[in-house]
């Protein structure tokens, strides 16, 4: 299965609870911190509600 790297490069501050929830699942704590998930559909579509706030590279 295909693996994504999530980067975040922004801050949650002023942002929904949705949106900072989502980022807590993803594991995503501070600015800068890299996470890797595998590409499923629940991962991708909880990446796609915070496109703004994080970066995403496709590994093999």
């Amino acid at each position: 299965m295909a693996k994504i790297k999530v980067k975040k490069v922004k801050s949650a501050i002023n942002r929904t609870l949705r949106q900072k929830r989502i980022l807590e699942a993803l594991g995503l704590k501070k600015i800068g911190q890299v996470v890797e998930h595998d590409a499923t559909p629940n991962i991708l579509g909880m990446v796609n509600k915070v496109k703004h706030l994080v970066s995403v590279e496709e590994t093999k």
